[in-house]
């Protein structure tokens, strides 16, 4: 048997005693040491179940249909098939995403589209317990040296990398990113990776602004009434090539298609809690791309997310505090949905 938190519905999550998982056909038993959570954890908890799969009632006792939440974990191999190149022992990140590997998009190598996509802690029981089965593809071996609570970020940091990449940012280019939020501050290390870029970072006066500066933004700027022209004066008299929205906050998309020079590119990261009103007519006679942006590719991101995380020690250490035990979680989403929170929430399901 093993400890588990069982997600039943809003703000209904218990500890619980379950059996350990048996690893089926390419999968590992991999024993959970660290386990993030996000703010669709946080969604879930506050006014789920919209994506935990609950919704129906189990035959017998009438409760919705458990699921064990978290999709960022990071632990230790404790069986695996003969086949795989993983051996138990090995200290491994899960990018959580499962692809089938068969469909058009996987065949494009755009698994995160796959037609059967699921998500360990989102659709299947994930990593908030001790141990979880887990598909070996979806693993990859930390780097030697790498602190486990670092590791803890490896999950969210490939969904960063990923909207960096598909922002399509060209050396030289102006890119600005909306949000210094744990996402956005993903984001702009992706950036930081994958090319030379002028990066401007934009989130209200604190710790978050401060920490993107320390993080490698060229310049922050503070939100105005007049923030495109501010962002124009900042950069010389131009406008970004690309303007990357990471917050979600109302009001912002439209802030960001304002923002972008004409024949520019929009990338939607951050979430809208509400339907955006948009100006389609601008966009049209200005020929803005909008573009979106869902996890990450598993064999592309989650390699290069490990590899920042090795080589930059200051990200890991922005982002983590010393781990909690899972019986504060429900404490822990708490204070995340009401944004109590400036860095990553790990738990050690074993502590």
């Amino acid at each position: 048997m093993m400890q588990a938190a069982v997600y039943y519905g809003a703000r209904d999550i218990r500890l619980e005693e379950v059996g350990v998982p048996a690893p089926g056909d390419g999968e590992a038993l991999v024993q959970v040491l660290r386990s993030g959570i996000c703010g669709t954890d946080a969604s879930e908890w506050v006014a789920g179940p919209k994506i935990f799969p609950v919704r129906r009632r189990h035959p017998h006792s009438g409760h919705l249909g458990p699921i064990i939440p978290g999709h960022e974990f990071v632990g230790e191999v404790v069986e695996a098939a003969p086949d795989s190149d993983l051996a138990p022992g090995m200290l491994v990140a899960s990018g959580a995403g499962i692809w089938c590997g068969m469909c058009r998009r996987c065949r494009e190598g755009r698994t995160n589209q796959c037609a059967q996509y699921k998500t360990l802690g989102l659709n299947v029981n994930g990593g908030m317990a001790e141990y979880v089965a887990v598909p070996t593809r979806t693993l990859r071996r930390l780097p030697a040296g790498l602190p486990l609570d670092h590791a803890g970020l490896a999950q969210p940091l490939a969904v960063g990398i990923h909207a960096a990449r598909r922002a399509c940012a060209r050396d030289g280019n102006h890119v600005v990113v909306i949000g210094a939020g744990a996402i956005g501050s993903f984001v702009l290390a992706g950036l930081k990776h994958l090319g030379d870029f002028d990066i401007t970072v934009i989130d209200f006066p604190g710790s978050r602004l401060e920490r993107a500066a320390r993080l490698g933004a060229d310049r922050t700027l503070t939100p105005s009434h007049t923030i495109g022209v501010d962002v124009a004066d900042a950069l010389g008299g131009r406008k970004p090539d690309v303007v990357i929205e990471a917050s979600g906050a109302p009001g912002q998309l439209a802030a960001a298609l304002d923002m972008v020079v004409d024949g520019g590119r929009v990338q939607a990261v951050g979430i809208p809690k509400e339907k955006p009103a948009l100006d389609l007519h601008s966009m049209i006679f200005r020929e803005i791309t909008l573009d979106t942006t869902l996890a990450h590719v598993c064999d592309t991101d989650l390699p290069a997310a490990l590899e920042i995380l090795s080589a930059d020690p200051l990200l890991g250490s922005e982002f983590t505090d010393t781990p909690v035990r899972l019986a504060d979680l429900c404490a822990c989403l708490d204070h995340l949905a009401a944004g109590r929170v400036e860095h990553k929430i790990l738990i050690d399901p074993g502590a």
